[in-house]
Protein backbone atom coordinates (compact mmCIF):
# COMPACT_ATOMS: atom_id res chain seq x y z
CA UNK A 1 0.00 0.00 0.00
CA UNK A 2 1.43 3.56 -0.74
CA UNK A 3 1.31 5.16 2.85
CA UNK A 4 1.50 8.89 1.33
CA UNK A 5 -1.51 8.13 -0.49
CA UNK A 6 -3.23 6.57 2.55
CA UNK A 7 -1.85 9.70 4.75
CA UNK A 8 -3.52 11.75 1.78
CA UNK A 9 -6.89 9.70 2.15
CA UNK A 10 -6.56 10.41 5.84
CA UNK A 11 -5.66 13.67 6.26
CA UNK A 12 -8.85 14.91 3.30
CA UNK A 13 -11.49 12.43 5.67
CA UNK A 14 -10.91 14.69 8.99
CA UNK A 15 -13.50 17.30 7.82
CA UNK A 16 -15.64 14.67 6.61
CA UNK A 17 -15.04 12.94 10.22
CA UNK A 18 -15.38 16.19 12.41
CA UNK A 19 -18.50 17.70 10.84
CA UNK A 20 -20.25 14.68 12.39
CA UNK A 21 -21.05 13.25 9.12
CA UNK A 22 -19.19 10.05 9.19
CA UNK A 23 -21.66 9.00 12.61
CA UNK A 24 -24.25 10.21 10.38
CA UNK A 25 -24.06 8.62 7.14
CA UNK A 26 -21.92 6.04 7.74
CA UNK A 27 -21.33 4.54 11.30
CA UNK A 28 -24.98 5.00 12.80
CA UNK A 29 -26.93 3.20 10.38
CA UNK A 30 -24.83 0.25 10.71
CA UNK A 31 -24.95 0.26 14.34
CA UNK A 32 -28.74 -0.20 14.05
CA UNK A 33 -28.05 -3.13 11.38
CA UNK A 34 -25.68 -5.03 14.29
CA UNK A 35 -28.56 -4.29 16.96
CA UNK A 36 -31.03 -5.86 14.61
CA UNK A 37 -28.95 -8.81 13.63
CA UNK A 38 -27.42 -9.16 17.20
CA UNK A 39 -31.12 -10.09 18.20
CA UNK A 40 -31.97 -12.23 15.58
CA UNK A 41 -28.42 -14.38 16.67
CA UNK A 42 -30.29 -14.59 20.02
CA UNK A 43 -33.57 -15.52 18.84
CA UNK A 44 -31.52 -18.17 16.42
CA UNK A 45 -29.76 -19.61 19.39
CA UNK A 46 -32.85 -19.45 21.94
CA UNK A 47 -35.36 -21.60 19.43
CA UNK A 48 -37.41 -18.26 19.40
CA UNK A 49 -40.38 -18.78 17.10
CA UNK A 50 -39.85 -15.16 15.37
CA UNK A 51 -36.08 -16.40 14.74
CA UNK A 52 -37.37 -15.78 10.87
CA UNK A 53 -38.42 -12.78 10.59
CA UNK A 54 -35.97 -11.33 12.92
CA UNK A 55 -32.96 -12.53 10.61
CA UNK A 56 -34.78 -11.42 7.41
CA UNK A 57 -35.43 -7.78 9.50
CA UNK A 58 -32.26 -7.85 9.73
CA UNK A 59 -31.29 -7.87 6.12
CA UNK A 60 -34.34 -4.81 5.52
CA UNK A 61 -31.19 -2.63 4.10
CA UNK A 62 -29.90 -1.94 0.98
CA UNK A 63 -26.32 -3.36 2.32
CA UNK A 64 -26.47 -6.88 0.91
CA UNK A 65 -27.51 -6.74 -2.07
CA UNK A 66 -31.33 -7.84 -3.52
CA UNK A 67 -30.34 -11.37 -5.28
CA UNK A 68 -28.28 -12.89 -2.16
CA UNK A 69 -30.65 -11.61 -0.03
CA UNK A 70 -33.54 -12.90 -1.95
CA UNK A 71 -32.19 -15.88 -1.56
CA UNK A 72 -31.50 -15.83 1.77
CA UNK A 73 -35.32 -14.88 2.57
CA UNK A 74 -36.19 -17.89 0.83
CA UNK A 75 -33.74 -20.39 2.09
CA UNK A 76 -34.62 -19.22 6.01
CA UNK A 77 -38.54 -19.53 4.87
CA UNK A 78 -38.51 -22.90 2.80
CA UNK A 79 -36.21 -24.70 4.95
CA UNK A 80 -36.01 -22.99 8.56
CA UNK A 81 -34.57 -26.10 10.28
CA UNK A 82 -31.11 -26.21 7.98
CA UNK A 83 -30.89 -22.89 7.68
CA UNK A 84 -31.07 -22.12 11.35
CA UNK A 85 -28.40 -24.71 11.98
CA UNK A 86 -26.39 -23.52 9.68
CA UNK A 87 -26.63 -19.79 11.40
CA UNK A 88 -25.89 -21.36 14.34
CA UNK A 89 -22.44 -22.81 13.40
CA UNK A 90 -21.93 -19.60 11.59
CA UNK A 91 -22.33 -17.42 14.67
CA UNK A 92 -21.24 -19.63 17.09
CA UNK A 93 -19.38 -18.02 19.44
CA UNK A 94 -15.09 -18.62 19.23
CA UNK A 95 -11.80 -18.01 17.97
CA UNK A 96 -12.98 -19.34 14.17
CA UNK A 97 -11.36 -16.76 11.87
CA UNK A 98 -14.21 -15.31 9.84
CA UNK A 99 -12.93 -16.57 6.46
CA UNK A 100 -13.62 -20.46 8.10
CA UNK A 101 -17.15 -18.95 9.01
CA UNK A 102 -17.81 -17.41 5.47
CA UNK A 103 -16.74 -21.16 3.24
CA UNK A 104 -18.76 -23.19 5.25
CA UNK A 105 -22.09 -20.80 5.86
CA UNK A 106 -21.62 -20.68 1.67
CA UNK A 107 -21.06 -24.23 1.14
CA UNK A 108 -24.84 -24.81 3.06
CA UNK A 109 -27.24 -22.71 1.31
CA UNK A 110 -28.85 -25.03 -1.51
CA UNK A 111 -27.88 -25.24 -4.91
CA UNK A 112 -30.93 -25.28 -6.02
CA UNK A 113 -31.35 -21.51 -4.63
CA UNK A 114 -28.24 -20.78 -6.61
CA UNK A 115 -28.12 -17.84 -4.32
CA UNK A 116 -30.69 -15.96 -6.53
CA UNK A 117 -29.19 -16.70 -10.22
CA UNK A 118 -25.88 -15.01 -8.99
CA UNK A 119 -22.46 -16.90 -8.77
CA UNK A 120 -20.44 -13.82 -8.38
CA UNK A 121 -18.10 -14.25 -5.22
CA UNK A 122 -18.63 -10.60 -4.42
CA UNK A 123 -22.43 -11.03 -4.85
CA UNK A 124 -22.44 -13.88 -2.01
CA UNK A 125 -20.33 -12.54 0.17
CA UNK A 126 -21.88 -9.18 0.48
CA UNK A 127 -24.84 -10.76 2.11
CA UNK A 128 -22.74 -12.96 4.02
CA UNK A 129 -20.30 -10.34 5.30
CA UNK A 130 -23.70 -8.52 6.61
CA UNK A 131 -24.31 -12.17 8.61
CA UNK A 132 -21.54 -11.43 10.14
CA UNK A 133 -21.77 -8.02 11.60
CA UNK A 134 -23.93 -9.62 14.38
CA UNK A 135 -20.76 -11.16 15.91
CA UNK A 136 -19.23 -9.35 19.19
CA UNK A 137 -15.91 -8.78 16.80
CA UNK A 138 -17.46 -5.72 15.04
CA UNK A 139 -16.49 -7.02 11.49
CA UNK A 140 -17.38 -4.55 8.87
CA UNK A 141 -19.68 -5.17 6.13
CA UNK A 142 -18.09 -5.75 2.48
CA UNK A 143 -18.88 -4.72 -1.07
CA UNK A 144 -16.32 -6.04 -3.91
CA UNK A 145 -16.84 -2.50 -6.01
CA UNK A 146 -15.88 0.05 -3.00
CA UNK A 147 -13.00 -2.21 -1.84
CA UNK A 148 -11.79 -2.82 -5.78
CA UNK A 149 -12.04 1.15 -5.99
CA UNK A 150 -9.97 1.50 -2.78
CA UNK A 151 -7.47 -1.25 -3.16
CA UNK A 152 -6.95 1.01 -6.56
CA UNK A 153 -6.83 4.21 -5.17
CA UNK A 154 -4.25 3.41 -2.51
CA UNK A 155 -1.76 1.49 -4.57
CA UNK A 156 -2.76 -1.98 -2.80
CA UNK A 157 -2.73 -4.92 -4.51
CA UNK A 158 -6.12 -6.72 -4.60
CA UNK A 159 -6.78 -10.18 -3.58
CA UNK A 160 -5.51 -13.13 -5.99
CA UNK A 161 -7.94 -14.04 -8.59
CA UNK A 162 -8.74 -17.54 -7.51
CA UNK A 163 -9.82 -16.09 -4.15
CA UNK A 164 -12.63 -17.61 -2.88
CA UNK A 165 -15.14 -15.36 -0.52
CA UNK A 166 -13.04 -16.22 2.79
CA UNK A 167 -10.19 -15.47 1.35
CA UNK A 168 -11.89 -11.70 -0.75
CA UNK A 169 -13.07 -11.03 2.59
CA UNK A 170 -9.93 -11.44 5.07
CA UNK A 171 -7.99 -9.61 2.11
CA UNK A 172 -10.45 -7.04 2.70
CA UNK A 173 -10.54 -7.01 6.48
CA UNK A 174 -6.47 -6.60 6.84
CA UNK A 175 -6.81 -4.03 4.51
CA UNK A 176 -9.19 -2.07 7.01
CA UNK A 177 -7.35 -2.85 9.68
CA UNK A 178 -3.97 -1.13 8.30
CA UNK A 179 -6.44 1.51 7.99
CA UNK A 180 -7.41 1.73 11.57
CA UNK A 181 -3.72 1.09 12.28
CA UNK A 182 -2.11 3.92 10.50
CA UNK A 183 -4.21 6.37 11.81
CA UNK A 184 -3.64 5.26 15.50
CA UNK A 185 0.16 5.91 14.70
CA UNK A 186 -0.42 8.99 13.63
CA UNK A 187 -2.44 10.00 16.47
CA UNK A 188 -5.74 10.24 14.90
CA UNK A 189 -8.97 9.58 16.70
CA UNK A 190 -10.52 7.90 13.78
CA UNK A 191 -11.14 5.51 12.51
CA UNK A 192 -10.63 3.49 15.40
CA UNK A 193 -12.47 0.27 14.36
CA UNK A 194 -13.16 -1.86 11.38
CA UNK A 195 -16.45 -1.02 11.23
CA UNK A 196 -15.32 3.09 10.98
CA UNK A 197 -12.41 1.79 8.40
CA UNK A 198 -15.47 0.72 6.20
CA UNK A 199 -16.92 3.61 6.60
CA UNK A 200 -13.76 5.61 5.54
CA UNK A 201 -13.71 2.94 2.46
CA UNK A 202 -17.16 3.85 1.32
CA UNK A 203 -16.76 7.35 1.73
CA UNK A 204 -13.33 7.58 -0.35
CA UNK A 205 -15.24 5.77 -3.24
CA UNK A 206 -17.48 8.61 -3.45
CA UNK A 207 -14.75 11.68 -2.83
CA UNK A 208 -12.35 9.39 -5.36
CA UNK A 209 -10.82 11.80 -8.20
CA UNK A 210 -13.65 12.72 -11.04
CA UNK A 211 -16.48 11.03 -8.56
CA UNK A 212 -19.16 12.88 -7.11
CA UNK A 213 -17.81 15.90 -4.96
CA UNK A 214 -21.74 16.67 -4.02
CA UNK A 215 -20.91 14.71 -1.30
CA UNK A 216 -18.79 17.05 0.50
CA UNK A 217 -21.40 19.50 0.30
CA UNK A 218 -23.92 16.78 1.86
CA UNK A 219 -25.73 18.09 4.64
CA UNK A 220 -29.04 15.14 4.52
CA UNK A 221 -29.19 11.72 3.36
CA UNK A 222 -32.26 9.35 3.15
CA UNK A 223 -32.68 6.48 5.52
CA UNK A 224 -31.05 3.07 4.23
CA UNK A 225 -32.73 0.80 6.38
CA UNK A 226 -36.53 -0.24 6.21
CA UNK A 227 -36.13 0.44 9.90
CA UNK A 228 -34.83 3.90 9.23
CA UNK A 229 -37.71 4.86 6.75
CA UNK A 230 -40.58 3.70 8.80
CA UNK A 231 -39.33 6.07 11.60
CA UNK A 232 -39.27 8.87 8.87
CA UNK A 233 -42.64 7.88 7.43
CA UNK A 234 -44.45 7.51 10.75
CA UNK A 235 -45.42 4.20 9.30
CA UNK A 236 -44.88 0.76 10.57
CA UNK A 237 -41.96 -1.37 10.09
CA UNK A 238 -44.12 -4.10 9.21
CA UNK A 239 -46.13 -2.62 6.47
CA UNK A 240 -43.09 -1.53 4.72
CA UNK A 241 -41.30 -4.95 5.22
CA UNK A 242 -44.56 -6.13 4.10
CA UNK A 243 -44.85 -4.15 0.50
CA UNK A 244 -41.31 -5.37 -0.35
CA UNK A 245 -41.99 -8.97 0.27
CA UNK A 246 -44.47 -8.51 -2.47
CA UNK A 247 -42.19 -7.09 -4.67
CA UNK A 248 -39.99 -9.72 -4.62
CA UNK A 249 -42.45 -12.23 -4.93
CA UNK A 250 -44.31 -10.51 -7.98
CA UNK A 251 -41.48 -7.29 -8.81
CA UNK A 252 -45.05 -4.79 -9.54
CA UNK A 253 -47.77 -3.80 -7.09
CA UNK A 254 -50.14 -0.84 -6.80
CA UNK A 255 -50.24 1.82 -3.84
CA UNK A 256 -54.15 2.36 -4.27
CA UNK A 257 -56.57 5.19 -2.23
CA UNK A 258 -58.08 8.09 -2.08
CA UNK A 259 -55.60 11.29 -3.20
CA UNK A 260 -53.63 12.86 -0.57
CA UNK A 261 -52.69 9.25 1.80
CA UNK A 262 -49.07 9.66 0.90
CA UNK A 263 -49.38 7.23 -1.96
CA UNK A 264 -46.76 8.68 -4.23
CA UNK A 265 -44.33 10.25 -1.19
CA UNK A 266 -44.27 6.37 0.30
CA UNK A 267 -43.82 4.94 -3.21
CA UNK A 268 -40.68 7.15 -4.39
CA UNK A 269 -39.31 7.18 -0.47
CA UNK A 270 -39.12 3.20 -0.66
CA UNK A 271 -37.90 2.88 -4.01
CA UNK A 272 -34.73 5.08 -2.93
CA UNK A 273 -34.20 3.31 0.29
CA UNK A 274 -34.31 -0.44 -1.18
CA UNK A 275 -32.20 0.77 -4.26
CA UNK A 276 -29.75 2.42 -2.26
CA UNK A 277 -30.30 5.68 -3.98
CA UNK A 278 -29.12 8.76 -1.46
CA UNK A 279 -30.10 12.30 -1.77
CA UNK A 280 -26.47 13.30 -3.29
CA UNK A 281 -26.92 11.09 -6.39
CA UNK A 282 -27.78 11.54 -9.58
CA UNK A 283 -31.03 9.91 -10.16
CA UNK A 284 -30.12 6.44 -11.74
CA UNK A 285 -31.95 3.50 -9.71
CA UNK A 286 -35.22 4.93 -9.90
CA UNK A 287 -37.45 7.17 -12.20
CA UNK A 288 -41.15 8.05 -12.44
CA UNK A 289 -43.48 8.86 -14.99
CA UNK A 290 -46.98 9.96 -15.01
CA UNK A 291 -49.57 8.17 -17.13
CA UNK A 292 -52.05 10.06 -18.30
CA UNK A 293 -54.92 9.91 -20.92
CA UNK A 294 -52.44 10.49 -24.10
CA UNK A 295 -49.72 9.09 -23.08
CA UNK A 296 -48.79 6.29 -25.79
CA UNK A 297 -46.93 3.07 -26.05
CA UNK A 298 -44.21 5.44 -27.78
CA UNK A 299 -44.09 7.49 -24.82
CA UNK A 300 -43.30 4.79 -22.44
CA UNK A 301 -41.87 1.90 -24.43
CA UNK A 302 -40.27 3.41 -27.45
CA UNK A 303 -41.03 5.03 -30.69
CA UNK A 304 -40.27 7.00 -33.73
CA UNK A 305 -39.75 10.84 -33.02
CA UNK A 306 -38.84 13.48 -35.73
CA UNK A 307 -35.27 14.02 -35.52
CA UNK A 308 -34.68 18.09 -35.22
CA UNK A 309 -30.71 18.25 -36.41
CA UNK A 310 -28.70 16.53 -38.50
CA UNK A 311 -28.74 14.47 -42.21
CA UNK A 312 -30.12 10.92 -42.76
CA UNK A 313 -33.88 9.86 -41.95
CA UNK A 314 -36.18 12.48 -40.51
CA UNK A 315 -37.38 10.53 -37.86
CA UNK A 316 -35.24 8.57 -34.47
CA UNK A 317 -35.84 5.65 -32.32
CA UNK A 318 -36.06 7.10 -28.85
CA UNK A 319 -36.35 4.77 -26.09
CA UNK A 320 -39.05 5.85 -23.39
CA UNK A 321 -38.65 5.47 -19.46
CA UNK A 322 -39.36 1.76 -19.59
CA UNK A 323 -36.26 0.87 -21.50
CA UNK A 324 -34.39 3.23 -20.08
CA UNK A 325 -34.72 1.56 -16.50
CA UNK A 326 -34.26 -1.71 -18.11
CA UNK A 327 -30.78 -1.07 -19.73
CA UNK A 328 -30.23 1.12 -16.24
CA UNK A 329 -30.64 -2.23 -14.49
CA UNK A 330 -28.93 -4.37 -16.73
CA UNK A 331 -26.21 -2.43 -16.12
CA UNK A 332 -25.82 -2.99 -12.19
CA UNK A 333 -27.59 -6.71 -12.31
CA UNK A 334 -26.74 -6.76 -8.36
CA UNK A 335 -28.87 -3.22 -7.56
CA UNK A 336 -32.80 -2.86 -7.21
CA UNK A 337 -33.92 -0.32 -9.77
CA UNK A 338 -37.87 0.92 -9.77
CA UNK A 339 -39.52 2.43 -12.03
CA UNK A 340 -42.60 4.20 -10.47
CA UNK A 341 -45.75 4.82 -12.40
CA UNK A 342 -48.09 7.57 -10.54
CA UNK A 343 -51.76 8.15 -11.73
CA UNK A 344 -51.47 4.25 -13.54
CA UNK A 345 -54.69 3.93 -13.83
CA UNK A 346 -55.46 7.25 -15.62
CA UNK A 347 -53.17 5.97 -18.90
CA UNK A 348 -55.18 3.57 -21.79
CA UNK A 349 -52.77 0.53 -20.29
CA UNK A 350 -53.75 -2.09 -23.35
CA UNK A 351 -52.05 0.87 -25.59
CA UNK A 352 -49.51 2.04 -23.03
CA UNK A 353 -48.15 -1.13 -22.07
CA UNK A 354 -48.73 -3.33 -25.38
CA UNK A 355 -46.70 -6.73 -25.60
CA UNK A 356 -45.80 -5.83 -21.97
CA UNK A 357 -48.64 -7.48 -20.39
CA UNK A 358 -47.13 -10.99 -20.96
CA UNK A 359 -43.70 -9.72 -19.85
CA UNK A 360 -44.62 -8.50 -16.63
CA UNK A 361 -46.62 -11.62 -15.95
CA UNK A 362 -44.10 -14.35 -17.56
CA UNK A 363 -40.75 -12.75 -16.47
CA UNK A 364 -37.46 -14.35 -15.13
CA UNK A 365 -37.38 -15.23 -11.09
CA UNK A 366 -34.76 -14.04 -9.02
CA UNK A 367 -33.70 -17.75 -8.06
CA UNK A 368 -33.22 -17.60 -12.43
CA UNK A 369 -29.92 -17.06 -14.52
CA UNK A 370 -30.22 -14.80 -17.39
CA UNK A 371 -30.25 -17.33 -20.08
CA UNK A 372 -33.68 -18.43 -18.33
CA UNK A 373 -35.10 -14.81 -19.08
CA UNK A 374 -38.63 -14.68 -21.04
CA UNK A 375 -37.80 -12.60 -24.50
CA UNK A 376 -40.20 -11.32 -26.82
CA UNK A 377 -39.72 -8.61 -29.86
CA UNK A 378 -40.91 -4.66 -28.86
CA UNK A 379 -42.81 -2.92 -31.76
CA UNK A 380 -40.23 -0.90 -33.09
CA UNK A 381 -37.12 -3.32 -32.69
CA UNK A 382 -35.80 -6.33 -34.13
CA UNK A 383 -33.79 -6.91 -31.04
CA UNK A 384 -34.95 -9.23 -28.71
CA UNK A 385 -36.53 -7.67 -25.22
CA UNK A 386 -36.71 -8.91 -21.27
CA UNK A 387 -37.57 -7.82 -18.13
CA UNK A 388 -34.34 -8.12 -15.82
CA UNK A 389 -35.61 -9.01 -12.06
CA UNK A 390 -34.14 -6.69 -10.62
CA UNK A 391 -36.35 -4.17 -12.33
CA UNK A 392 -39.25 -3.88 -9.83
CA UNK A 393 -42.60 -1.21 -10.89
CA UNK A 394 -44.17 0.27 -8.49
CA UNK A 395 -47.44 1.84 -9.85
CA UNK A 396 -50.22 4.51 -7.94
CA UNK A 397 -53.87 4.81 -8.26
CA UNK A 398 -56.17 7.55 -7.26
CA UNK A 399 -59.80 5.34 -6.27
CA UNK A 400 -61.26 8.79 -6.00
CA UNK A 401 -61.28 9.55 -9.77
CA UNK A 402 -64.60 8.52 -10.92
CA UNK A 403 -63.73 9.36 -14.99
CA UNK A 404 -61.20 5.99 -14.81
CA UNK A 405 -62.86 2.77 -15.84
CA UNK A 406 -61.82 0.05 -13.49
CA UNK A 407 -58.54 -1.64 -13.82
CA UNK A 408 -58.88 -4.95 -15.71
CA UNK A 409 -58.26 -8.24 -14.68
CA UNK A 410 -55.31 -8.38 -16.79
CA UNK A 411 -53.73 -5.63 -14.80
CA UNK A 412 -55.15 -7.14 -11.51
CA UNK A 413 -53.73 -10.50 -12.17
CA UNK A 414 -50.22 -9.06 -12.64
CA UNK A 415 -49.74 -6.40 -9.57
CA UNK A 416 -50.29 -6.96 -6.08
CA UNK A 417 -52.66 -3.71 -4.52
CA UNK A 418 -51.89 -1.93 -1.64
CA UNK A 419 -54.31 -0.66 0.04
CA UNK A 420 -53.90 3.64 1.24
CA UNK A 421 -57.23 4.44 3.29
CA UNK A 422 -57.42 6.88 6.13
CA UNK A 423 -59.34 4.33 8.05
CA UNK A 424 -57.19 1.65 7.77
CA UNK A 425 -53.72 0.91 8.69
CA UNK A 426 -51.02 1.83 7.91
CA UNK A 427 -53.03 5.08 7.14
CA UNK A 428 -54.82 5.08 10.08
CA UNK A 429 -53.86 7.84 12.71
CA UNK A 430 -50.93 9.40 10.37
CA UNK A 431 -52.23 12.72 10.54
CA UNK A 432 -52.03 12.42 14.61
CA UNK A 433 -48.73 11.05 15.10
CA UNK A 434 -46.99 13.93 12.15
CA UNK A 435 -48.46 16.26 14.39
CA UNK A 436 -46.83 14.76 17.51
CA UNK A 437 -43.52 14.07 16.02
CA UNK A 438 -43.88 17.92 14.49
CA UNK A 439 -44.54 18.73 17.91
CA UNK A 440 -47.27 21.07 16.60
CA UNK A 441 -49.71 22.34 19.01
CA UNK A 442 -53.16 22.82 19.14
CA UNK A 443 -54.49 20.95 15.66
CA UNK A 444 -55.56 18.03 17.13
CA UNK A 445 -58.60 18.84 16.56
CA UNK A 446 -57.68 19.04 12.61
CA UNK A 447 -56.60 15.26 12.91
CA UNK A 448 -59.96 14.38 15.08
CA UNK A 449 -61.88 16.23 12.38
CA UNK A 450 -60.29 14.31 9.33
CA UNK A 451 -61.31 11.07 11.18
CA UNK A 452 -65.04 11.92 12.09
CA UNK A 453 -65.14 13.22 8.33
CA UNK A 454 -64.29 10.20 7.00
CA UNK A 455 -66.66 7.90 9.42
CA UNK A 456 -69.16 9.91 8.14
CA UNK A 457 -68.74 9.04 4.74
CA UNK A 458 -68.41 5.22 5.89
CA UNK A 459 -66.71 1.99 4.12
CA UNK A 460 -69.09 2.52 0.81
CA UNK A 461 -67.30 5.79 0.48
CA UNK A 462 -63.68 5.11 1.45
CA UNK A 463 -62.14 5.64 -2.04
CA UNK A 464 -63.20 9.45 -1.96
CA UNK A 465 -62.17 9.59 1.77
CA UNK A 466 -60.04 12.68 3.49
CA UNK A 467 -56.45 12.09 3.03
CA UNK A 468 -54.11 12.71 5.89
CA UNK A 469 -51.51 14.63 4.05
CA UNK A 470 -53.24 17.86 3.27
CA UNK A 471 -52.95 19.05 6.45
CA UNK A 472 -49.57 17.26 6.66
CA UNK A 473 -47.40 20.81 7.08
CA UNK A 474 -44.40 21.40 9.47
CA UNK A 475 -45.72 25.08 10.10
CA UNK A 476 -49.17 24.22 10.57
CA UNK A 477 -51.83 26.53 11.80
CA UNK A 478 -55.10 28.03 12.37
CA UNK A 479 -54.99 30.21 9.58
CA UNK A 480 -53.07 27.85 7.67
CA UNK A 481 -55.50 25.28 8.31
CA UNK A 482 -58.60 27.46 7.25
CA UNK A 483 -57.24 27.83 4.20
CA UNK A 484 -56.63 24.10 3.07
CA UNK A 485 -59.86 23.34 3.80
CA UNK A 486 -61.69 26.26 1.96
CA UNK A 487 -59.77 26.37 -1.00
CA UNK A 488 -58.36 22.19 -1.56
CA UNK A 489 -60.32 19.89 0.78
CA UNK A 490 -63.84 21.44 0.66
CA UNK A 491 -64.06 21.35 -3.17
CA UNK A 492 -62.76 17.93 -3.33
CA UNK A 493 -65.41 17.17 -0.92
CA UNK A 494 -68.29 19.04 -2.51
CA UNK A 495 -67.29 17.07 -5.82
CA UNK A 496 -67.56 13.76 -4.36
CA UNK A 497 -70.45 14.42 -2.40
CA UNK A 498 -72.54 15.58 -5.20
CA UNK A 499 -76.15 15.38 -5.16
CA UNK A 500 -75.15 13.81 -1.97
CA UNK A 501 -76.40 17.35 0.45
CA UNK A 502 -77.08 15.45 3.85
CA UNK A 503 -74.05 13.79 4.15
CA UNK A 504 -72.26 17.49 3.08
CA UNK A 505 -74.13 19.40 5.20
CA UNK A 506 -72.69 16.91 8.37
CA UNK A 507 -68.94 17.34 7.19
CA UNK A 508 -68.99 21.27 6.93
CA UNK A 509 -71.10 20.98 10.30
CA UNK A 510 -67.96 18.79 11.66
CA UNK A 511 -65.56 22.00 10.39
CA UNK A 512 -67.41 24.86 11.57
CA UNK A 513 -67.39 23.22 15.24
CA UNK A 514 -63.63 23.02 15.31
CA UNK A 515 -63.33 27.08 15.75
CA UNK A 516 -67.05 27.75 16.73
CA UNK A 517 -66.31 31.39 17.15
CA UNK A 518 -65.42 31.87 14.10
CA UNK A 519 -68.81 31.15 12.93
CA UNK A 520 -70.97 33.37 14.13
CA UNK A 521 -73.23 35.41 11.59
CA UNK A 522 -71.55 38.47 10.43
CA UNK A 523 -75.08 40.07 10.19
CA UNK A 524 -76.31 39.60 13.55
CA UNK A 525 -74.55 41.08 16.09
CA UNK A 526 -75.17 42.00 20.08
CA UNK A 527 -75.07 45.38 21.18
CA UNK A 528 -75.20 44.34 24.92
CA UNK A 529 -78.43 45.02 26.19
CA UNK A 530 -80.15 41.86 25.70
CA UNK A 531 -81.27 42.66 21.61
CA UNK A 532 -80.37 41.54 18.69
CA UNK A 533 -80.22 43.48 15.18
CA UNK A 534 -79.91 42.26 12.30
CA UNK A 535 -77.21 43.90 10.59
CA UNK A 536 -78.78 47.57 11.48
CA UNK A 537 -82.10 47.00 9.70
CA UNK A 538 -85.06 46.68 12.02
CA UNK A 539 -87.80 45.14 9.87
CA UNK A 540 -89.29 45.79 6.67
Amino acid sequence: MDQDKLDDLLDRAQSFINSGRLDEQEVNYKKDIVARLRMAREAVFAGAEDWPRLVKRGLANNLPGWRATVAIRHWVDSQPEHARDALREFWAEGDTPPDERIRAFVAKVPPHDNWGGAWAIGTRLRVVSVLLMALPKGYPPFKITQFNSAYQRLGHDGPPKDSDEGATYKHALDFVDHIVARAQERNLERPCNPLEGQSLVWWSWWDRPNGPDEREKQIDRLPRTLEELAKELLLPFDFLDGVEELLHDKKQVIFQGPPGTSKTYVARALAKCLAGEQKEHEPKRVKLVQFHPSYAYEDFVQGFRPKLKGDGPPFELRHGPLVQMVAAAKDEPEEMHFLIIDEINRGNLSKILGELYYLLEYRAKDDEAEDDEIEMQLQYSDDPFAMPPNLYIIGTMNTADRSIALVDAALRRRFYFVPFYPDKPPIKGLLGRYLTEKKIQGMDRVAQFVEDANAKLGDQRRDVAIGPSYFMKENLNKEMAKRIWEYNVLPYVEEQLYGESGTLTEIKNLWKALWPDDNADPETTDDGDGDTTNGGNEGN
